[in-house]
């Protein structure tokens, strides 16, 4: 019941401009999102930086439905790297597959999202491709290996692997046969048992094993996750093993858990802010909760804190 009432709140065009005009919708947007143009992430990086944190850059949007707002998504991140290098920004970018065109025409999205880590190597910047739901894993997974093979892009694009997967641990052993750069986090879609732990106790579990492959790997990887539980996991697993602070990231959301990300950056920690902006806030805070209606707590109870 939860699910499809926050997916008709996604689809509602009168809700929406509602939501966006509301003073607890501006408070939410302003909270999570740092803003609706280009300018306005850019500008929230800077501050970011400041404060000793790096920063990763999304532009919000998903399923595009024709060519031409796909190669639009794709001219704003390239316009975010150009910025980047410019301003000197110590940020990064993140992109969904389905913004590229997944979804429209997988050539396409092959072929622009190939041309944007072509452009973060040729800036030595990086690009992650973000993970969505399990229609799209093993496709998400080939490209980011196929683009990860050509001369020149090593190094500078990424995955992401959810640690409700059942077949984390596998995809993980191929990503470090190839030494790529790896975001690890918990999954916020719901999936059926088969194909993933539904138990938090098995997630967390999980979330730690593939940490502890990851950290010994001797690559760069990313360990996205707000619990305090796993932060402290990690942090206690790379001081057994003697695994310096500069040799992992960990990683988390605009504006949640703020006093804990300066807390790790002040112990000596790497810390990544993943900076979300863009004219589909509602529409895909909403997606997001209704793929999994707890993460409604998990906002709320960061709304305030």
């Amino acid at each position: 019941m939860l699910r499809a009432f926050f997916i008709s709140l996604s689809e509602s065009k009168s809700l929406r401009r509602l939501a966006e005009r509301s003073s607890l919708g501006q408070k939410l947007s302003r909270r999570f999102v740092a803003g609706l143009e280009a300018e306005d992430v850019l500008q929230a990086a800077k501050a970011v930086n400041r404060s000793g944190l790096t920063v990763s850059m999304d532009n919000l949007g998903e399923n595009v439905t024709n060519a031409e707002e796909a190669r639009h998504s794709a001219q704003l991140y390239h316009q975010l790297l150009d910025e980047i290098a410019a301003r000197r920004l110590d940020a990064n970018v993140s992109l969904k597959l389905t913004h590229m065109g997944l979804d429209v025409d997988p050539k396409l999205a092959v072929e622009i999202t190939s041309d944007l880590v072509a452009h973060a190597a040729r800036l030595k910047n990086f690009v992650r491709v973000d993970m969505e739901g399990s229609p799209y894993t093993q496709r998400t997974l080939d490209l980011v290996h196929q683009l990860h093979s050509r001369n020149g892009n090593q190094g500078y694009v990424g995955a992401v692997i959810q640690s409700y997967m059942r077949r984390s641990e596998a995809d993980i052993e191929k990503l470090l046969a190839a030494r790529i750069r790896v975001r690890l986090c918990k999954g916020a879609y719901k999936e059926p048992e088969e194909i993933a732990f539904q138990k938090k106790s098995e997630v967390d579990a999980n979330y730690v094993r593939l940490m502890k492959i990851l950290l010994k790997s001797g690559v760069y990887h990313g360990l996205a996750t707000h619990d305090p539980a796993m932060i402290n996991a990690a942090i206690d697993f790379a001081k057994t093993e003697k695994i310096p602070p500069d040799a992992f990231e960990f990683q988390m959301l605009y504006g949640i858990r703020r006093d804990l990300q300066q807390q790790l950056a002040k112990q000596g920690w790497r810390m990544r802010v993943y900076i979300p902006f863009g004219h589909e806030w509602y529409p895909y805070f909403m997606r997001r909760l209704a793929e999994r209606p707890a993460n409604a707590l998990f906002v709320l109870r960061n709304l305030f804190r």
